[in-house]
């Protein structure tokens, strides 16, 4: 087997490992995030009813300046919280995927936080 396939089954074991522990519903959804070399996603996901609630990413603000990627992970973290404010939701499950929490990581779940999103 290629080290390639290898890492992508390792990647896949930890993600499954981390989700099989939780379940975001309406009242509680799960923050789920991906971050890519460039990039950083997350999403509020109500898994009862299989729906986004809310999303950001970095898409368009890394066009615009050039933070650091934590930097980045807390702008997207204060506006995620924005919207689920909005939507009146005050607790959420984090679901970190296959990502260690720290860095960039953690910086976004910190900023929830901030923003007064019970993680």
């Amino acid at each position: 087997m290629s080290i390639i396939k290898i890492k992508n089954e390792r990647y896949l074991r930890r993600k499954a490992r981390v989700r099989a522990k939780i379940y975001g519903t309406a009242l509680t959804p799960r923050v789920s995030v991906f971050r890519s070399n460039r990039h950083f996603y997350a999403q509020l996901i109500d898994d009862a009813s299989g729906k986004t609630i809310a999303s950001v990413s970095s898409l368009a603000l890394v066009k615009a300046s050039k933070k650091s990627k934590q930097d980045l992970a807390k702008t997207l973290g204060g506006e995620l919280a924005k919207k689920a404010s909005e939507k009146k939701i005050g607790q959420a499950v984090f679901d970190k995927g296959a990502y260690k929490y720290h860095g960039s990581v953690k910086a976004f779940c910190d900023a929830l936080r901030a923003g007064g999103i019970k993680v």
